[in-house]
């Protein structure tokens, strides 16, 4: 009796492990890119005239850094208007924040820091994209981080992840639920943490269908804006 029962516990076991590392890829992307994702906080013009002001939020992740200070990219709509823009490094440290370039037509905003020398993560290409429909990606993000803390929940990057599907005039479709508070988080492939986007927008009528800017379309902006840091 003993062991007929010891052989089907070890198989549970060995079958559980197996499961595990099939997502080794992935949890080794995550580990990778999570330290040059950062949290942007701002005040924004309020919805109520008798409010001096409203707090507002989005992701952005670093793109460059040295002895200089730092360079982060986030999605121009996020910052429309706003001021006292700071960030979170490593759901602790905080820092000031300046714009130094954007564009309306891309929807792109490049934003400095003095902070030195901080994880940055490097960029892929989404011109092999159309052959690649179907992949899975992820998304690295802060969604509604307000509402987290009212909780009690603490501070902390969110993982999100879904299908690439669809490449479209200008972006890209992924099957991401892109939560206010995630715009300007990145987009990569799961498996090779190849980061081709940068999260912008949902459908109001549909949540499940999020877009993303390519980021060839991102390399080209910074190429023009932040050619002096290797782009």
């Amino acid at each position: 009796m003993i062991v007929r029962f010891v052989a089907p516990i070890l198989a549970v076991v060995f079958l559980a492990g197996c499961v595990r590392n099939s997502d080794d890829a992935f949890v080794t992307t995550v580990r990778r890119l999570r330290p040059a994702v950062v949290l942007l906080s701002m005040r924004i013009p309020p919805e109520r005239k008798k409010d001096k002001y409203d707090d507002a939020y989005a992701t952005g992740f670093v793109v460059a850094s040295g002895d200089w200070g730092s360079d982060i990219l986030t999605v121009q709509h996020a910052i429309d208007g706003a001021w006292n823009l700071r960030i979170t490094i490593g759901n602790r440290s905080h820092a000031p924040v300046r714009v130094i370039a954007q564009n309306d037509d891309l929807d792109l905003a490049l934003l400095r820091t003095p902070r030195r020398r901080l994880a940055a993560i490097s960029l892929g290409t989404s011109s092999h994209l159309q052959s690649e429909i179907g992949r899975e990606v992820g998304l690295l993000g802060y969604p509604i981080p307000d509402e987290f803390d009212d909780e009690g929940l603490g501070l902390a990057t969110s993982l999100d992840s879904g299908r690439l599907s669809s490449v479209r005039k200008d972006a890209l479709e992924v099957t991401l639920s892109i939560v206010p508070g995630e715009s300007g988080a990145p987009v990569f492939i799961a498996d090779t943490g190849e980061v081709v986007g940068v999260a912008e927008s949902r459908f109001d009528e549909e949540r499940s269908i999020g877009f993303a800017v390519p980021i060839d379309d991102v390399k080209r902006f910074l190429h023009r804006y932040d050619r002096g840091h290797g782009f």
